[in-house]
């Protein structure tokens, strides 16, 4: 059943980042919390893209320490509930409480969809600390539908308020999301979420999808901005849910001037599939393949789309980056 209300999460502060280099401003951040919050977004995601403890020479640096950022967002928002994500083995205790202290009311607690039982831990501190708790299945396109709901049942049960089917990869098709969301949704007592990317230009589509085959909860950025072809668009999603039927509680032409006015004059670039995102979209790889390949393309005179195509057909999943260059010395002696 097609649920009547959708309650839409706002990234252009966290995956946002990973598209302006992680150089958000104070008077940035105070300028798009305020845009987002009179516009009725209800919660505003906000920490380094890859979460707390994230800026680091492996992951890029901030330009401004992030829970400053988090306390800026928190004294500006009147409304909205302020959320940064975690991945646990980059975030720890610390920088949970830190960042509580600072003004979240709610942890987005991340893991590859195949090691939900890494973040039993993450899950009871949140749950001490008395926050709103969201469950993040990354990379879920890799799993069937049956054991993604076997670890979501696992976020669950370490105190999961929410459950998210992550498409980290923006490599989904409508179906693919529609048989995921109904396998949790058969499964789990919470309310199910979709976090969509658009490297194959399905972002919309897919989350029209996962509303239609029952999440309540859909993640989205302003003018899209987000890693590789960016995220699901705020003001199209809003505007398109409208459509079908569906109340977000976000005023239209509100965010739609947020987009415009606020977060455009500060993109470094639009928004678009290039072929770096399209490949990504197109083999399902995690996106940190792609600059390794690059490197293991020149070296060896191979185009990088050959090797990530090689390394999709072997089902490679994220660590196993140093794969690359042996791969790629294989093609060239074919």
């Amino acid at each position: 059943m097609t649920p009547t209300k959708v309650r839409v999460m706002d990234t252009t502060l966290r995956d946002g980042s990973h598209a302006i280099r992680h150089r958000f401003t104070k008077e940035q951040v105070h300028n798009i919390v305020k845009a987002l919050d009179e516009a009725g977004v209800p919660v505003i995601e906000i920490s380094h893209g890859d979460g707390l403890a994230g800026s680091s020479m492996q992951y890029g640096m901030s330009l401004v320490d992030e829970f400053e950022l988090i306390e800026e967002a928190a004294k500006t928002s009147k409304n909205a509930k302020i959320a940064s994500l975690l991945l646990p083995g980059i975030g720890t205790r610390k920088e949970l409480k830190q960042a509580k202290d600072c003004g979240i009311s709610m942890v987005r607690i991340a893991t590859q969809c195949s090691e939900a039982d890494i973040s039993e831990q993450h899950f009871g501190l949140a749950k001490e600390l008395g926050l709103e708790t969201v469950g993040f299945l990354m990379m879920a396109h890799m799993l069937s539908p049956e054991d993604l709901a076997k670890q979501a049942k696992l976020m669950e049960s370490y105190g999961a308020d929410i459950v998210y089917i992550v498409d980290s990869a923006g490599t989904m098709m409508p179906q693919d999301v529609t048989a995921r969301v109904k396998a949790l949704t058969d499964e789990l007592k919470v309310p199910i979420g979709y976090h969509a990317h658009n490297n194959i230009g399905l972002a919309i589509g897919n989350s029209l999808a996962a509303v239609e085959a029952g999440a309540a909860c859909i993640d989205a950025s302003t003018s899209g901005l987000g890693a590789g072809s960016g995220n699901t668009q705020t003001e199209v999603l809003v505007a398109a849910l409208s459509k079908v039927g569906c109340e977000t509680g976000i005023d239209l032409f509100k965010i739609m001037d947020a987009a415009e006015y606020i977060v455009q004059p500060m993109m470094e670039y639009p928004m678009t599939i290039n072929r770096d995102a399209l490949t990504i979209g197109y083999t399902g790889l995690y996106s940190t393949f792609l600059m390794h390949a690059k490197r293991a393309g020149e070296k060896f005179n191979i185009d990088p789309r050959e090797i990530l195509l090689e390394l999709s057909r072997r089902k490679a999943v994220a660590g196993q980056e140093d794969w690359i260059l042996d791969v790629a010395a294989e093609l060239a002696n074919r």
